[in-house]
């Protein structure tokens, strides 16, 4: 029987402002250096970023979950997150 690795599915929610480039290029490294099977998306339709309920950005969601909001973890507490 084989068994079906999911992919992570990584969001960093977020304007375009500073902050969120770096929270994307923090997951991304992230992802990198723990080499794992992970999407990374970076969603940037205030329209979509409200429907989520996020009411400060950044916002890392993993999976569907929010994970950080209003601030820019580092990769090390990033790789803890996806590592959970």
């Amino acid at each position: 029987m084989t068994v079906k690795k999911t992919m992570t599915k990584i969001e960093v929610l977020g304007t375009g402002c500073a902050k969120c480039k770096r929270l994307l290029s923090n997951a991304e490294q992230a992802v990198d250096e723990l080499k794992m099977n992970a999407e990374v998306i970076k969603v940037d339709d205030i329209d979509v970023i409200v429907d989520r309920g996020v009411m400060m950005t950044p916002a890392l969601f993993i999976n569907g979950e929010v994970r950080a909001e209003g601030r820019v973890p580092d990769v090390n507490e990033i790789k803890k997150m996806l590592m959970e």
